[in-house]
């Protein structure tokens, strides 16, 4: 990837598998997310005509694989301001977006093979994640942020770790690996304060 940065296909192949876990999913889920939501808010929950059900039938797998195609390609700007211009690295944008879009594929895949899962139990939210192994935690923050630190986003960092050494050779895998592991559990510090206790 680093000699030839051939991305498209990959992150087009992770957009696809995306799409394909929401189109899985029953609709009904998504609606009674959106009721719980608007209930817990103290709001009631308006009724969607048919017609409305219908486009966001089709709606819901094509903004999950948009999601993909543009928060790849965003994240792949941030890493290259981030070693490229601020750490020094010799990097390019189509490098990292490379890397990015191939270990896209690590969740996007993971995610569609828990499909299953949250159907049975319901819970559009469930991943893997370090959280499931510290049942003995108390319900809180702490746990929050361990939610948040899903054990594919650290196969996936590991992945773009090695990408990251394998453009720039002057940066190790241990250094790049705890530059991502950092990113990662700041946003999980961050984004552990929104989550429901």
């Amino acid at each position: 990837m680093a000699e030839n940065p051939k991305w498209l296909g990959a992150l087009l192949v992770s957009a696809v598998v995306v799409a394909i876990s929401a189109w899985l999913m029953p609709f009904e889920l998504f609606t009674q997310l959106q009721r719980q939501a608007a209930l817990e808010s103290g709001a009631n929950a308006p009724e969607l005509p048919d017609a409305a059900l219908r486009w966001l039938r089709i709606a819901i797998p094509i903004f999950g694989a948009l999601s993909v195609l543009l928060g790849t390609c965003l994240v792949a700007l941030l890493y290259t301001v981030l070693f490229q211009f601020i750490l020094g690295d010799e990097g390019t944008y189509r490098q990292y977006l490379a890397v990015l879009a191939h270990a896209s594929f690590i969740t996007a895949s993971i995610g569609l093979l828990l499909t299953p899962l949250r159907i049975q139990t319901g819970d559009l939210q469930l991943t893997l994640s370090i959280a499931n192994f510290l049942v003995f935690l108390p319900e809180g923050y702490v746990l929050n942020v361990f939610r948040v630190i899903g054990l594919t986003q650290i196969w996936s960092m590991l992945i773009v770790a090695q990408g990251v050494h394998a453009i720039d050779p002057r940066r190790t895998f241990k250094s790049a690996a705890t530059i991502l592991f950092v990113i990662l559990v700041a946003r999980a510090l961050v984004f552990g304060r929104f989550l429901p206790t």
